[in-house]
């Protein structure tokens, strides 16, 4: 059950066999189904989430009842609030269940202790946390600059495994137009293949 997480970490720091039992002891592993919200608005969510099975989002709603995603997390990935988790506040937005999943669960109180008990793992967590603040500032920039065809295109090279999976509505929030334009536009794409 924890080899994909330790794997998780072997890509980046290599941990010694009492340093993986550790860590190892301090995750919770939870199963839920699909539809569950895990994290909404003004919950403190102090912890992030590992997938090891299945699908997860984040998103928010605008005052128009408009859903933003702003992620999805498969096996092998990290997702939380982080506004909730790094800055002990109430969390800004939702985290729910697309299919039905089995996640390990790493709360920033236990992450602080291993911090100091495996000085290797804040270095993960930088590599991580780096690695994400690159991320979203190239969703950004691609958001600005690249068309609604474009970000489809990068989308399905980055979740070649979900595509088929997703609800066409929920690919259509995270490149940032309207289900109607999506399916319009998936139209064209086929037709001109």
């Amino acid at each position: 059950m924890f080899q994909l997480i330790l794997d998780n970490f072997r890509k980046k720091i290599d941990l010694t066999k009492q340093e993986e039992d550790l860590i190892v002891s301090r995750l919770e592993t939870q199963t839920h189904k699909a539809k569950t919200i895990l994290v909404k608005p003004g919950d403190e969510a102090h912890f992030t989430f590992f997938v090891l099975k299945g699908i997860l989002r984040s998103y928010t709603i605008d005052q128009n009842g408009v859903e933003h995603i702003l992620s999805f997390a498969t096996p092998g990935w990290w997702l939380g609030d982080m506004y909730s988790y790094l800055g002990n506040n109430p969390a800004i937005m939702y985290i729910d269940v697309i299919e039905d999943c089995e996640v390990l669960i790493l709360t920033r109180k236990d992450c602080e202790e291993l911090y100091i008990e495996v000085p290797k793992l804040e270095r993960f967590f930088r590599i991580l946390t780096e690695n994400s603040l690159i991320s979203h500032q190239q969703r950004v920039l691609d958001k600005m600059a690249l068309t609604a065809e474009e970000r489809y295109e990068k989308f399905t090279k980055k979740f070649p495994e979900v595509v088929q999976c997703l609800p066409q509505k929920h690919i259509a929030s995270y490149i940032g137009v309207t289900p109607e334009f999506f399916s319009k536009m998936k139209s064209r794409l086929l037709r001109k293949k």
